[in-house]
């Protein structure tokens, strides 16, 4: 089975595929969708859902998990601009009728290293030994999109997520 997990943002989206055979976890692919500030919302929300496309046609996931929106108090305008970046992908995942999960960031943390409110290294860190790499994943868009198809991996499994 092929899980692909997002870690959205307009500027940087990170994404993961793994593979889930028996109680392993294999990171098949992983990388970043980049869209330029310099383009309108409308063009960079289209640059997002190509890149995710190539991915899902590339890898053919059986099912996705991405980060849900959090607002912060102090800076809304975070929130708004992942919802737009949110958007872009979630409409590519239902136009490819792949199932999709949605993690808040302290599931997602809570569930890879046990604690709701880990640092990006500590994260890293949990992602890098779920997955028996050497080395951390780089970089930490990576990583997270790592974390989010560990949870969405895990949950098909029936390991709560």
């Amino acid at each position: 089975m092929l899980v692909l997990g997002i870690d959205p943002g307009l500027n940087r989206t990170g994404y993961a595929v793994l593979e889930a055979a028996g109680p392993r976890l294999r990171l098949v692919e992983g990388g970043v969708l980049r869209s330029s500030p310099k383009d309108s919302l409308a063009e960079r929300c289209l640059e997002l859902r190509r890149g995710l496309l190539d991915v899902l046609v590339d890898y053919a996931p059986d099912a996705a998990g991405i980060e849900q929106v959090f607002s912060l108090a102090k800076n809304p305008k975070t929130a708004v601009v992942m919802a737009h970046a949110r958007g872009a992908l979630l409409v590519t995942l239902a136009e490819m009728e792949i199932p999709v999960a949605h993690y808040m960031p302290n599931e997602i943390k809570r569930h890879v290293v046990g604690a709701g409110h880990a640092g990006k290294e500590q994260m890293q860190r949990g992602v890098q030994l779920l997955l028996g790499h050497e080395e951390p994943l780089e970089p930490n868009d990576v990583a997270d999109a790592a974390a989010v198809a560990i949870c969405r991996a895990d949950s098909l499994r029936g390991r709560a997520a």
